[in-house]
């Protein structure tokens, strides 16, 4: 198997996660070896790097309307890419034992959204940027959103800092804030903005998801339509004996093992699965005592059977 292969294996093997961290990379090695052959033809490399960063006008933002979708998914500097990928895989981990991959993805999207909205609000509005101009470019506010959500949702999660020991979410959020409020140097204040846009997105989200309402089910709504439009609608094609005959024999199985189930007292795999996204949706707390007591269960009917 060749290396692009491989990649491309692991790729589809992946979590949303690691397919966010792919896709990530992959966007920043190009546009790197892009600028690379420009630089080479006589194009200067900034040149380039403007069709996938924001402008902070709205005359040139309405010529290249895209680059509010794919400025959260390039980098041009390599520190950039690197700490927000640490931070992605981190954090990302984090929030995915409470929610699930769409969740993850519509999160992205929505910080890196709301990171945009309130960058080109601050240059539209706030006079110290009167008369200027510039572009945005990375996944920081997409990555902020994530970071200040968990933090939300899970305060008291606490994972090992090196040199520093455990920590609490709620203090990284805090601090995180902290930085981003005092900045890191004028020429940086409209990133700010951004930054400070993907975390309020976050901070909604925590708060929704903590009295069980998902700010983001509308924008997946909006990608699962998408997608939809290109993927091969069912019946069309005339399915094969061994299909059908497979099918007929995996329903057979499947009806069996849960007819099996119910004869030893144990819940079936059907009912388990609907309680297990629920806790990854919404967490433990959520749970009715009966669905507790069904998960109760099913742990010792299987650690029975071992």
């Amino acid at each position: 198997m060749g290396i692009w292969d491989d990649i491309a294996s692991r790729y589809r093997r992946g979590t949303a996660l690691t397919r966010l961290i792919y896709i990530n990379v992959g966007l920043f090695l190009v546009l790197r070896l892009a600028a690379l052959v420009g630089v080479l033809l006589g194009v200067p490399a900034a040149s380039l790097v403007k069709w996938v960063e924001v402008p902070s006008g709205a005359v040139e933002l309405l010529h290249q309307p895209w680059t509010v979708v794919t400025y959260m998914f390039f980098h041009y500097d390599i520190l950039h890419i690197l700490f927000n990928m640490l931070w992605l895989y981190w954090l990302g981990k984090i929030f995915l034992e409470y929610f699930n991959s769409k969740q993850l993805v519509g999160l992205y999207l929505l910080g890196g959204l709301g990171g945009v909205a309130l960058y080109l609000a601050a240059y539209a509005t706030l006079p110290y940027f009167a008369h200027q101009q510039a572009y945005l470019i990375g996944a920081s506010a997409s990555i902020l959103a994530i970071v200040v959500a968990i933090a939300v949702y899970a305060p008291d999660y606490r994972i090992g800092l090196l040199f520093i020991g455990d920590i609490s979410l709620k203090w990284i959020a805090i601090i995180t804030v902290v930085i981003v409020l005092l900045g890191t140097g004028d020429s940086n204040v409209g990133a700010q903005a951004a930054h400070l846009g993907g975390m309020l997105v976050g901070v909604a989200y925590g708060m929704a998801m903590r009295r069980g309402h998902d700010i983001t089910a509308w924008l997946n709504a909006c990608i699962d339509a998408i997608a939809s439009l290109f993927k091969r609608k069912p019946g069309v094609g005339r399915p094969t004996g061994g299909t059908a005959y497979h099918y007929q024999e995996n329903k057979e199985r499947t009806a069996g093992n849960a007819a099996t189930h119910e004869a030893d007292g144990a819940p079936t795999e059907a009912e388990i699965d609907v309680i297990l996204d629920k806790l990854k949706r919404s967490g433990y707390g959520a749970l009715s005592e009966k669905e507790k007591e069904t998960l109760f269960r099913a742990s010792s009917h299987y650690k029975a059977k071992d």
